[in-house]
Formats: C-alpha cells, structure tokens, sequence
C-alpha cells in the first residue's frame, strides 16, 4: 500500500490525521506504535528523529511527512477526495489555518499538559502549570462558545482541517473539564464532530486503549 500511517489511536494529534484520512476514505496502512517498546521507538526516530506522531510515510513518492496539519495538507494536495480541507480560496483557506493553529496550540497542547500530569510519578506533579493550562482552556472554551453560535462547522457550512483539528482536543477536555453545561454552542460543536462518520471511526478504533486514559 502506498500510504503507511504511524501513530497510537489514543494521541489527540495522531486522531486529527486519522479524521482526514478516513474523511475520503483513504486506502493506508496503519502502524500502531507503542513507544514504550524499544523497536517501536526506534522505528519512528528513524522516521523522525524528535520523536512525535502521527507520520505519514508515502512510499510512491519516497516521503516521510511529519506533523498532522502538513499531513492533511499534504493528502488535500496529493490524493485529493469529497472533502477538501483546505478552502481553494486564499483568504479562507488563511482564516481556516489560523483556526487550525487555534485548536492545536490553546486547546490541544494545554489539554495534553492535564492529561498528561496525572501520568507523572509521585512527587513530580506540576500543579502550577496545570491550572495555567485549564485556565488556557477555560479562555479558549470561552471564544469556541462565541465563535460556533449559528455554525455547524469551524469555517461555516464546509468541514475542514480546523474541524479535525478541534475533535480530538474537546472529545478529551470534556472528560478533564466537563463544559456542556457552561458552554452550550461548544458542546453541540462536539456531539456534532462526534457524530461525523470519519471521527465516530476513530473513535470506536480507539476505545480498546481508552483504559489507559489517566482518570
């Protein structure tokens, strides 16, 4: 197969690449890994020396496309389907990326920093720090609400990369911080997301580790 994607299913940003590639049912070969073992590690600092995914492998054209906006970015471009992510349009396809850098760095990256507290030892907790994140996610849960009302989607009535990039994050801050009561036009945003096929998918490919989600 011509597209191999590594990932984990339970990554928010790996989930992000994953939306968009089942979004136009695109033919790939999905690679779990589990960095906690050694080959697999090694596999995707071969890949990608920092070490991050999702990674997209395209063995046609002999690429290795890192980082799940330059990922969807890269299947818009070359195998292109129903749903085009990115506008054809200039300035909306600025306005798009700027949402798409909204849900990654203030709603993705301090979601991670709750989530990802409760998995450091005894004694190694930064409480500091996660309340400046909830407090990010409290400011950025303040502009979603106002910006989804009257919306179906982050760009209007066009499903794109901002919208994949939103699922992940808001499926996983409303179990840390549950907003459907205080945050109305966001919560519809999420059930709606959550009801898109593509993300539905993903999803219910990730429940089997949903266990190893920090309570």
């Amino acid at each position: 197969m011509t597209l191999k994607l590594y990932f984990h299913p339970l990554s928010s940003f790996c989930q992000k690449a994953l939306i968009a590639l089942h979004e136009n049912a695109t033919p790939f070969e999905p690679i779990i890994l589990d960095l906690a073992k050694p080959e697999h590690d090694a596999t995707l600092r071969k890949l990608w020396p920092p070490r991050k995914f999702p990674v997209l492998r395209d063995e046609a054209t002999d690429r290795t496309i890192p980082e799940s906006s330059i990922i969807i970015e890269y299947l818009d471009q070359h195998y292109p389907g129903r749903t085009r992510f990115i506008p054809a349009d200039a300035e909306l396809a600025r306005q798009m990326r700027f949402r798409d850098r909204f849900y990654d760095l203030y709603v993705n990256v301090p979601m991670q920093k709750v989530v990802t507290d409760k998995l450091r030892p005894a004694g190694k907790n930064d409480p500091h720090g996660v309340e400046e994140a909830k407090a990010m996610l409290r400011t950025s849960l303040g502009l979603i609400e106002r910006e989804m009302a009257g919306k179906s989607w982050a760009m209007g009535d066009a499903f794109t990369m901002a919208d994949c990039a939103a699922a992940p994050p808001l499926f996983y801050v409303s179990k840390v911080m549950p907003f459907a009561d205080t945050h109305r036009h966001a919560a519809r945003y999420l059930e709606r997301l959550m009801a898109r096929p593509s993300y539905a998918r993903v999803l219910a490919d990730a429940e089997p580790y949903f266990k190893l989600f920090p309570q």
